[in-house]
């Protein structure tokens, strides 16, 4: 089990982009968070195995949003954390 810390860079407010996110994630079994930021990014917390976060990253780099444009993602690891869900939050 991983746990990530991805910043999303480009066109991702405003767009959908964080139910799209979730939506991918619900469909993959991954928990977590994805969040605005003020800065125009969007903060997502991924937890899963190594596959299948793989799988979520290379989704979320291609969203299937016609709206949302991704030009760039910072991914880290970060200590495992206990999610029931994958949530959008505020």
């Amino acid at each position: 089990m991983k746990n990530y810390k991805i910043i999303v860079f480009g066109t991702v407010q405003g767009v959908g982009f964080r139910y799209t996110t979730k939506a991918i994630a619900d469909n993959m079994g991954i928990k977590g968070i994805v969040r605005n930021q003020s800065d125009g990014t969007v903060y997502i917390e991924a937890q899963g195995n190594s596959l299948l976060l793989s799988q979520f990253i290379s989704s979320i780099k291609a969203p299937k949003n016609p709206f949302a444009k991704v030009t760039k993602i910072d991914v880290s690891e970060i200590p495992v954390k206990t999610y029931n869900d994958f949530s959008v939050t505020y």
